[in-house]
């Protein structure tokens, strides 16, 4: 009788830790819930902002590249001019028309647009919210390992953003536009096409220099070595290449090595977090035995 009380009190523990790790888990969610709900409203609060404004940002903003007096063509006239770089490295024409071929195509247009504006715009706020929720389970000197995420993730992903829009974006458009099968065809693009290559172009560009940002993390987590970058590097510069040629659907050295550098830079860098963060754990290591 005594052992099949033990067993029912024991039960009744199992059980109640049981429930109590529930209830911990479901907290949690409700956490998040909140963090991802004010970042909801972030977002939400910029995108009826872009669909406000929207006639200066379609205006200035996403046709900015699809303008021959856009600022990446105009630097490159003054460069042809400096440097004497022959008259097709500057670019006088964007061969295409802009069309809409739906009947409510213009307000869609309009819409996901604005919800995209609002998304990146609001990508910062959204990774502090992150961050404030994963803080408080983290240990003191893991939390001044990590000072500074957000600045340098939202940093990192404005550079990827500016280098898209105004790098990659402007120069596979002037080489899709004047790439010419016969004279007899003409250009005619729909809104929707240009936009869409406008935006992966340069979202691709922002998430692409988000590369050292989760190099730490993966090396934080034991995932990622700079021995093993080190010796991938090789690897690393066949997959660079690849991307550059994919990302920017033009055959000429010069456009494709220039948005190569930057990710063999972000490798580089990467290389240099990934050993840093080694050798603090071998550090931390080395003082525990000691101490020990």
């Amino acid at each position: 009788m005594s052992k099949e009380r033990t067993d029912l009190v024991k039960a009744i523990k199992e059980k109640g830790k049981t429930i109590e790790a529930e209830m911990s888990f479901f907290d949690h969610l409700d956490v998040l819930r909140g963090h991802l709900i004010r970042a909801a409203i972030a977002i939400l609060t910029f995108t009826i902002l872009a669909f406000t404004f929207y006639d200066f940002i379609f205006t200035k903003i996403i046709m900015g590249p699809g303008r021959t007096d856009f600022w990446t063509y105009r630097m490159m006239c003054a460069a042809t001019e400096k440097f004497n770089l022959g008259p097709d490295f500057c670019v006088q024409k964007l061969n295409f028309n802009i069309i809409n071929t739906e009947l409510g195509g213009q307000f869609t247009l309009q819409l996901n647009s604005s919800l995209m504006i609002g998304i990146v715009l609001g990508i910062p706020y959204l990774l502090y919210e992150l961050w404030r929720f994963v803080k408080p389970a983290l240990h003191e000197n893991e939390r001044k390992s990590a000072t500074g995420f957000v600045f340098w993730a939202s940093l990192l992903f404005l550079i990827g953003l500016l280098f898209g829009y105004y790098i990659i974006a402007p120069l596979s458009i002037n080489f899709l536009s004047n790439y010419e099968v016969s004279s007899i065809i003409n250009n005619q693009i729909t809104i929707d096409s240009y936009f869409s290559v406008v935006a992966t172009l340069t979202i691709g560009a922002a998430i692409t220099f988000e590369l050292p940002v989760i190099i730490f993390i993966l090396s934080k987590l034991g995932v990622m070595t700079p021995e093993f970058m080190k010796s991938s590097r090789r690897y690393a510069t066949v997959i660079i290449l690849i991307i550059a040629a994919v990302v920017t659907p033009t055959p000429d050295l010069i456009t494709m090595l220039t948005v190569s550098f930057p990710l063999f830079l972000l490798y580089e860098i990467s290389i240099y977090i990934s050993a840093r963060v080694a050798a603090k754990r071998a550090k931390a290591e080395l003082d525990f035995y000691k101490n020990d």
